[in-house]
């Protein structure tokens, strides 16, 4: 089993804190960066405990949680002053892999059931704050639950057998260098602690260490030795650097052996500077890192493309790519289907955002929800009525009359083909 380094994110009234008292923030306080920072630095999962008590902020929580579901790459494990099904739904649909339940509330051991059943025991975990309640629920969270959070806010946290995995979350002062010796443990499923939950926290290097100590961590492991790839004259192999989302080519640079081999240790994009002679991290200068998730070869073994997460622009002109300047082009239609779809969902949303005279879309909006939702089914209905004759072009015209419908809808709630195709992704 890998074993996880996750930090976790207080929410106090919108803001990332450091404690359960809620007095003292973690850098600026802006949640979304400081997760997008665990995610980009690479965290295995990110827990998120809302310290929420009031509808209303329970609400502004859940608004930060869908937005930073939509920015970071790893899964979010949601909880807090949950008291009914209803709240574990929202937290799931706001983005949260899995959602946990406070067995300090009695309430919350009867939910278990529940919620385990509707939503599936692998989405359902159990908060707990000591060895009594787990050996007294044992049954239950075994049936119903996939997982432990061991909270401690004081002392240390004293290791004993289990047979559920377990997730320490050490908001003590205990250090880093306890990291190894508790993954160690076969019952740990990972590491949740104070030390790792900042801002600066470079897990890939944490990751390092525990790798050298023998533990099962998720690094990057390249199926080739550099050996094996065939160089230029220079002894480089070229790079193509792609946007790992849109497949936007952003830039092309050259690697040695020690770039290459640094880049897998630090899941950073690290290059050889022909001009300078010298290794350089890109965004080391400019804070315009590119993030590694997937390193490919070509047929020849002569050639890198490198997806990434970019940070900024990946130009050093200030461009989001370098081959921003056009030579010749065609005119043609696009048929990437997600660019299509993303294109006219940006119509639609501009429509809304700056009105135009006789727009249809804009009809739609001013008409408001319920204008939107009977368009909606009308269409699936015509696509079903479609469906049962023969000429397959009516189809393929009525489903794309619903689609657009459907991108009205979407952008009328907020929700972005993105958040679709991650939902999707998820399942």
């Amino acid at each position: 089993m890998q074993k996880k380094l996750v930090p976790y994110l207080l929410l106090k009234d919108g803001v990332a804190v450091t404690g359960f008292d809620a007095k003292e923030k973690i850098g600026d306080g802006d949640p979304c960066k400081i997760a997008k920072n665990y995610s980009d630095q690479g965290a295995d999962e990110i827990l998120i405990f809302d310290l929420s008590k009031e509808e209303a902020q329970q609400e502004q929580s859940l608004g930060i949680i869908k937005e930073i579901s939509r920015i970071v790459d790893v899964p979010l494990i949601g909880g807090g002053n949950i008291k009914r099904m209803e709240e574990v739904k929202k937290l799931i649909y706001a983005g949260c892999r899995k959602v946990f339940l406070n067995y300090d509330k009695e309430s919350n051991i009867e939910l278990t059931e529940e919620v385990s059943k509707r939503f599936g025991k692998e989405k359902i975990a159990v908060c707990v704050k000591n060895w009594e309640t787990i050996l007294k629920q044992q049954q239950r969270i075994q049936e119903f639950a996939c997982e432990i959070v061991f909270l401690v806010t004081e002392g240390k946290f004293k290791m004993q057998e289990s047979t559920i995995p377990i997730l320490p979350v050490l908001m003590t002062e205990e250090g880093a260098k306890k990291i190894n010796e508790l993954l160690k443990n076969e019952p740990i499923s990972g590491i949740s602690m104070k030390a790792i939950s900042m801002e600066d926290t470079d897990f890939m290097d944490l990751k390092y260490e525990a790798k050298k100590a023998g533990i099962c961590v998720n690094t990057f492991e390249s199926n080739m030795k550099f050996e094996e790839f065939k160089l230029n004259a220079d002894g480089l192999i070229p790079v193509i650097v792609q946007d790992y989302k849109t497949e936007e080519v952003l830039m092309m640079a050259y690697m040695n052996q020690e770039s290459f081999e640094m880049t897998i240790r630090t899941g950073k994009m690290t290059y050889f500077s022909r001009s300078r002679q010298e290794l350089w991290i890109k965004g080391m200068t400019s804070g315009h890192f590119q993030y590694v998730k997937e390193l490919r070869i070509d047929c020849d073994q002569d050639t890198i493309l490198a997806k990434v997460a970019q940070v900024g622009a990946a130009c050093h002109t200030g461009n989001r790519s370098c081959f921003y300047r056009e030579l010749v082009k065609r005119e043609y239609h696009e048929t990437n289907p997600m660019k299509v779809l993303e294109a006219v969902y940006g119509v639609i949303e501009d429509r809304k955002k700056h009105p135009k005279e006789g727009s249809y879309t804009n009809y739609l909006f001013e008409k408001g929800i319920d204008k939107i939702l009977k368009k909606v089914g009308e269409e699936a209905t015509e696509i079903v009525i479609a469906a049962k004759n023969p000429n397959p072009e009516e189809i393929k015209y009525e489903i794309s009359d619903f689609l657009y419908h459907v991108m009205v809808l979407m952008c009328e709630k907020g929700v972005t083909w993105e958040d679709i195709t991650k939902e999707l992704a998820d399942r």
